[in-house]
């Protein structure tokens, strides 16, 4: 009899350290809806509800949630220090976070309400570095890792910083790991209007089916997506895991025992290919710094639809608008207490851009070169505002100054692209947006405007691919254009 008693013992005692349990108590998630961003125009409307319906579906689900709403820096890093301190060796951990991210340096961020970004070091400061989070997830022994992320938006910072890559970045990410964004690799998906996003919708309708290992789960919300978007928007997912585990508890699915790839979804009628020589981005720039070339003389060409430059000075409920914002009010106090301040007269002229005060934008980059006659930045930026209001012969000159002053500059050259576009001198427009893609294959506005200017000079077939690529990266680059007064 004790001989029994004790073999029934040591089975016990056996199977529980062979077999993953993952009970209710070693599922955590920490989910975040971040809506009220003060430096973009409006709430989101997608987040909150969005991260209310994922954390009541994880709670059924059996993980111990915490749900947040609009964290600043400080919150936000408290939350992930929450949910590191909870896990333990053999833990599920999870990650919803749906708001505003940002690619920086071929790495995805998680971008707080509070964030104060102006410049690519910013968004290290202020953002949570995905790749960081789930490397410190792991470190805490973390079994499985799943990160959820719907922050492919086109966000209020990306032109602060003109080099930027639109959308997320792939995430070199630890073993035991599932990542899905709700949008492909450096692409934007635009706003629906509605109360939810339609990444949740598919994921949350997935969750619910019995009998699915995460994989399956997600890999038929993509397909979801993708077939409800009619293929505008294809979620992007990576895994590493090496065990089973189904979101719903006690699930008995039926994964393979090695990952099979991800089934592949019908292609699209004639799907953009991206040209050959600008798939990958160089590791490192090392091409020689080149002269500016010379300006061609521009064909004539009907005159480009220019931005209201008005709007800013003459309209009293922009006026007002503009004398709210919080970014603003902020930067004219500081402004107010020191003319000269350098910084606060750039940030202000960002702001101003951003919200298309193209004359008061052009005022305050006019006085940061004052004090500065050097400041790349400011002048490259003033290029840039001068060339959406019509002013192209000034535009050139400051972006001629720019690449004087730092050879290769991409955002100038994207810039000084967009002033040859508007001024007919097509040919220079090309060699600057060629320029511009040799160092990032992923910048949106030079694809779109090469394309637009061999469209203008003939090359109509190798144009349209240009367009049609830019189009699948960003699809609201046609919108962006035309503000810029070039259709």
């Amino acid at each position: 009899m004790k001989i029994r008693l004790v073999l029934l013992l040591t089975l016990i005692f056996a199977a529980a350290f062979i077999a993953p349990s993952f009970a209710a108590g070693d599922r955590y998630a920490l989910v975040i809806g971040n809506a009220k961003y003060p430096d973009a125009d409006a709430p989101l409307k997608e987040p909150i509800n969005d991260a209310r319906d994922v954390a009541d579906e994880l709670k059924r689900d059996g993980f111990n949630v915490d749900i947040q709403e609009n964290l600043n820096v400080d919150g936000m890093r408290r939350a992930f220090d929450r949910l590191y301190g909870k896990l333990k060796p053999g833990s599920v951990a999870l990650i919803f976070f749906s708001g505003f991210g940002v690619q920086s340096n071929r790495q995805s961020y998680m971008l707080p309400v509070d964030a104060q970004i102006w410049t690519e070091p910013d968004v290290r400061r202020d953002g949570f570095s995905l790749e960081t989070v789930l490397g410190e997830i792991n470190s805490r022994g973390a079994g499985v890792k799943i990160a959820l992320i719907d922050a492919s938006r086109r966000n209020p910072f990306e032109r602060r910083f003109r080099s930027f890559s639109a959308g997320l970045a792939p995430v070199i990410a630890p073993n035991g790991t599932l990542v899905m964004y709700s949008a492909a690799l450096s692409s934007v998906i635009s706003d629906n209007g509605s109360d939810h996003s339609l990444f949740v919708q598919e994921l949350l309708k997935e969750i619910r089916v019995p009998d699915l290992m995460a994989e399956e789960t997600l890999n038929k919300t993509r397909v979801g997506v993708t077939r409800a978007s009619r293929q505008e928007q294809v979620p992007w997912i990576s895994s590493s895991l090496a065990e089973d585990f189904s979101f719903i508890p006690g699930s008995g699915g039926s994964r393979p025992s090695t990952p099979g790839p991800v089934a592949a979804l019908p292609p699209p009628n004639n799907p953009p290919q991206l040209p050959p020589a600008n798939t990958l981005p160089p590791p490192t720039i090392t091409e020689t710094p080149r002269n500016p070339p010379a300006v061609e003389t521009p064909s004539p060409l009907p005159p480009e639809k220019s931005a209201d430059t008005n709007t800013d000075k003459n309209n009293p409920s922009t006026q007002l608008a503009l004398a709210d914002d919080p970014t603003i009010k902020s930067l004219t106090a500081k402004l107010t207490a020191n003319p000269d301040d350098a910084s606060a007269l750039y940030r202000r002229g960002q702001v101003y851009a951003s919200k298309g005060a193209y004359n008061l934008a052009i005022k305050d980059f006019d006085d940061t070169i004052r004090l500065n006659a050097k400041d790349v930045e400011a002048l490259n930026n003033r290029c840039w505002a001068r060339a959406v209001v019509g002013d192209l012969p000034s535009a050139l000159k400051d972006c001629n100054e720019a690449l004087r002053l730092r050879p290769n500059f991409v955002d100038a050259l994207d810039s000084r692209g967009l002033v040859n576009l508007k001024s007919g001198a097509t040919k220079n427009a090309i060699t600057d947006f060629d320029a511009a893609l040799k160092i990032n294959p992923r910048l949106t506005s030079s694809l779109y405007g090469r394309g637009l200017a061999k469209q203008r000079s003939g090359a109509t077939s190798e144009g349209n691919l240009d367009v049609a690529n830019a189009k699948a990266m960003d699809p609201n680059i046609i919108q962006e254009f035309e503000s810029y007064g070039v259709r």
